[in-house]
């Protein structure tokens, strides 16, 4: 693990906000008025990140200040000559000092901390994360560096949202709610795309989709959207042409998707190389000694690479951003699919040295210029080999980018619905369907983690592989107690329970006293040894935790779990009628096992089969149910409190 990362999960750990969470959760409508706030920040968060975008590009290579950057233009032949070579390293020393000194967080793409933020962090993302990030991001984009726009903005409105969420005292559920709101204002802002933004959230942050989560979320990506509007206008990000040819209404349009299937495929391996390319780089930048070499050095190589291609092929090409390239891809300005296949892998080169080395920006800018001149070059190759089939170099230039992306970060839904927002062609949805599922399964072939995941699992972070319902939450007490049950008086000596219990390995007791609910015991190995089998003193009374609960065996599974974590109690007594905590009419018993076994058997028709940890996702029906995570975890707490 390096410094940075250390560094990093220390702050995490430490922050006061991880171990105070008994609060009183906020009503959705003062949440979403937090969330609607966000979404105002993020949007000017956004306008003032491109602006300063801006100022430094403009400053290092034209040598003069102005906010005004068009990312989508050629940036021209900079008056520094050859020395050109040196923008990107000056700025990436700015940027190793910057990320450091002030927040190690804010080292990379972005987006992987702040899922780790979400999974492990409890939400909590340090104020200063958005300030460094900005500058470091800005610095890094305007000097050259490779890498995209979009994850520091996410980083940047996840921080200001978790910000929020401390400065106004809130359960870590709801802080999380306004960390994912927040990233996918930055999406939404940076993209001029409201639905990408929210299914960005949707996919990849939210690890509970409910009314009272969606809802937060929806309102922030659409405010920032309109803020970003006010600004950037109402233009997608890239302009296309107006007639795309991407699906003919035809018979003969079947061998076409066939072909964008091919790009799919090609994608998902373009998205694998990148993935591999970013952590091959890292470890091999990992290697020299001194943050500040190795950066200087990722980043000259990039500088040479940029100097080269405006040296012998007219722009700097695989500078910044990158959207240039892909504007002029998209109008066939650039040509040549061999030429246009080189830029894919120069780009992935680039991207993987600058953030490997040590540089602070996105991968979602570069995946769209990889996928766009890779969708491009295919559909070159595609003319000379099946010339009577119909291929617009556009559209599989446009398809190629969501397939990439897909690939890349495995958010197919994102990537399907921001390449529609971004075309405004409802025939494009069809082969981006279609390439975008090739693409992921080439990609899953080729490596099972996204960009996003492989970082944080070799922390030793896993992030779930995917969300599921959980249907064991909304089963009924009676559905996952268990009935085997002793039911003896608290004056029965412990070793007549040996007696009767045999070579049982584990049993559960319910203990009575004149007649009524006294306690309950679980016996295990260590309950044996621990008491005297020839002891005839010690009754099961004197043994009986006093911890308990009791419910009607109609309860829900999650109304259960809610109850132990609240009582802090040890197991649940199932009753028929739980009106009267006298009745014996005990049906059961419901510990952290029974629970855990409910659990196991609710994702066995999902079918998976992964080394990771299923997790579950509340139902929206229901929202006060938490995710088994947690509900586990407490009541782990809970049973070990209770047997010490």
């Amino acid at each position: 693990m390096s410094p940075a990362r250390s560094d990093s999960d220390e702050r995490t750990r430490a922050s006061p906000a991880i171990v105070t969470d008994e609060v009183r959760p906020l009503d959705l409508y003062r949440l979403s008025a937090l969330a609607l706030m966000l979404g105002i920040i993020t949007g000017l968060g956004a306008v003032v990140f491109r602006a300063l975008i801006g100022v430094i590009h403009n400053a290092a290579f034209l040598g003069h200040l102005s906010p005004l950057y068009d990312a989508s233009q050629f940036t021209p032949p900079a008056p520094w000559g050859i020395w050109v070579i040196l923008v990107p390293v000056a700025g990436g020393l700015v940027v190793t000092w910057l990320v450091n000194r002030f927040a190690p967080e804010a080292k990379g793409h972005g987006v992987p901390e702040v899922m780790d933020a979400i999974y492990f962090g409890r939400g909590v993302i340090r104020p200063v994360v958005a300030v460094v990030k900005s500058l470091a991001s800005a610095i890094a984009i305007g000097t050259g560096a490779a890498v995209g726009r979009e994850g520091p903005i996410i980083q940047i409105g996840s921080a200001m949202g978790s910000t929020l969420g401390q400065v106004i005292r809130m359960p870590a559920g709801q802080r999380i709610i306004l960390v994912a709101a927040g990233a996918g204002a930055g999406i939404a802002a940076t993209f001029n795309t409201p639905i990408g933004g929210v299914l960005f959230a949707t996919e990849l942050m939210m690890p509970e989709i409910s009314a009272g989560t969606f809802l937060p979320v929806a309102l922030s990506t659409g405010t920032a959207t309109f803020v970003g509007r006010l600004f950037f206008g109402g233009a997608p990000a890239f302009l296309v042409p107006l007639r795309l040819g991407a699906l003919d209404n035809h018979p003969d349009s079947a061998l076409t998707l066939l072909l964008y299937a091919v790009l799919g495929i090609g994608a998902g391996v373009a998205a694998a190389l990148l993935i591999r390319g970013l952590h091959w780089a890292e470890d091999a930048f990992d290697r020299i000694p001194g943050r500040f070499v190795r950066h200087a050095l990722g980043m000259l190589g990039v500088g040479v690479m940029m100097y080269v291609l405006m040296r012998y092929a007219g722009h700097y090409y695989v500078e910044g951003v990158g959207y240039a390239t892909i504007q002029a891809t998209l109008y066939g300005q650039v040509q040549g699919g061999l030429f246009l296949l080189m830029l894919a892998l120069c780009k992935t080169f680039a991207t993987s040295v600058s953030l490997g080395s040590g540089s602070s920006g996105g991968i979602f800018s570069p995946s769209l210029f990889i996928g766009a001149t890779l969708g491009a070059s295919l559909a070159s190759a595609f003319h000379l080999l099946v010339p009577y089939v119909s291929v617009s170099a556009a559209a599989f230039a446009i398809v190629g980018m969501g397939a990439v992306v897909a690939g890349g970060t495995g958010a197919a839904m994102t990537a399907v619905a921001m390449i529609f927002e971004m075309t405004r062609d409802y025939d494009i949805v069809l082969p981006m369907i279609l390439a975008v599922a090739f693409s992921i399964g080439t990609r899953r072939l080729l490596s099972r983690e996204t960009i996003y995941t492989l970082k944080l699992v070799r922390r030793g972070h896993a992030i779930p592989y995917a969300l599921h319902a959980n249907m064991f939450l909304v089963q009924s007490a009676a559905k996952i107690m268990e009935t085997d049950v002793l039911m003896l008086d608290a004056d029965t000596p412990f070793r007549d329970l040996l007696d009767r219990m045999g070579n049982a390995a584990f049993r559960h007791v319910v203990v009575t006293r004149e007649g009524r609910l006294f306690g309950v015991l679980r016996i295990n190995t260590g309950l044996r040894r621990a008491v005297s089998h020839d002891n005839p003193e010690v009754t099961i009374g004197q043994l009986a935790h006093r911890n308990f609960i009791v419910v009607d065996q109609s309860d829900a599974a999650f109304d259960v779990i809610g109850l132990l974590r609240q009582r802090r109690a040890l197991m649940a007594v199932v009753v028929a009628d739980s009106g009267d905590a006298g009745l014996l009419d005990v049906t059961g018993v419901i510990a952290k096992e029974h629970i855990a076994d409910a659990v196991a058997g609710s994702i066995d028709i999902f079918q998976i089969h992964s080394r990771r940890k299923a997790f579950t996702m509340a139902p929206s029906i229901r929202s006060r149910g938490g995710s088994y995570t947690a509900c586990s975890r407490a009541i782990e707490e809970t049973d070990s409190e209770a047997e010490n």
